[in-house]
């Protein structure tokens, strides 16, 4: 019987594993494998929790990911948050089309704050979004002022809802452009 071995390295001979599946583990490998994981375990866990500046809220639609990091990044607050996402953003965790996801999103909001001690929630909404027309209607967003209108009515509504139920935490809101820019509203 042949036996073959492979690494996450592509190669059964890399200088941290050697031929490690080929061979029997044995007592002293066992305890050593053993021990790296949990140690590399506890690095996970440790690095999760922490002091963190906010936890950001924006949405699945697939144009606006880089944007959005992009804008974070301008702020300077690259690995200082953590990040929900679902449809709508702000619009999702308020209008009633979405009632039935928005536990979620505010059990996360408490994880974070639990987890990472953030001091603020960051919403950003975008133009052309589509859980905009489906929770309000395509009237609702049928131009630009309209469409600023209705995003800034559910952030408000968005920012009450946060300070009833975290009253600690700072809010921000702000509706994206196609574009990368961001309005915020206070």
């Amino acid at each position: 019987m042949e036996i073959v071995s492979t690494t996450l390295h592509g190669s059964n001979l890399c200088g941290c594993c050697g031929d490690l599946l080929a061979r029997p583990l044995g007592r002293r490998g066992f305890l050593t494998g053993a021990a790296g994981a949990a140690f590399a375990m506890s690095g996970t866990a440790m690095a999760a929790e922490g002091n963190y500046e906010a936890m950001l809220l924006n949405c699945i639609d697939p144009r606006f990911p880089e944007l959005t990091s992009s804008y974070m990044k301008s702020r300077g607050l690259t690995g200082k948050y953590s990040q929900f996402v679902f449809a709508g953003a702000g619009i999702g965790a308020v209008a009633p089309a979405f009632a039935k996801w928005q536990p979620a999103f505010w059990e996360n909001l408490a994880a974070s704050m639990q987890l990472h001690n953030i001091k603020s929630v960051i919403a950003i909404d975008h133009r052309d979004c589509g859980a905009a027309k489906i929770a309000y209607g395509a009237d609702a967003v049928a131009d630009a002022t309209k469409e600023t209108a209705t995003h800034k009515a559910a952030l408000e509504a968005f920012r009450a809802q946060v300070k009833e139920r975290q009253p600690t935490l700072k809010v921000e809101t702000g509706l994206m452009g196609l574009n990368g820019n961001v309005e915020m509203f206070s």
